[in-house]
């Protein structure tokens, strides 16, 4: 355990960003799940729109500092392959 008042609040801060960042990262999970399941129907709409969902919330974790932008372009590019192929 820390000794130094600093130390205690760096702590605290570090909980904060990781539950924060741990969040991100399961929502990420969660829409990538989406655009899997809905590229196998037939309604193309419900795709679309799980796709942009998806690329903008990679978007919005590179901009945080929450996943590299090299993590989110491989996804968006097997999301493209997945989607057009």
């Amino acid at each position: 355990m820390a000794n130094l008042k600093s130390s205690k609040k760096d702590i605290r801060r570090i909980a904060k960003r990781t539950m924060r960042n741990q969040a991100a990262k399961s929502q990420l999970k969660t829409l990538a799940k989406k655009v899997r399941v809905r590229g196998t129907g037939e309604n193309s709409s419900d795709e679309k729109s799980a796709a942009i969902a998806y690329v903008s919330a990679l978007d919005k974790a590179v901009k945080r500092g929450i996943i590299h932008a090299n993590k989110a372009r491989r996804a968006k590019s097997a999301l493209s392959s997945l989607i057009f192929a």
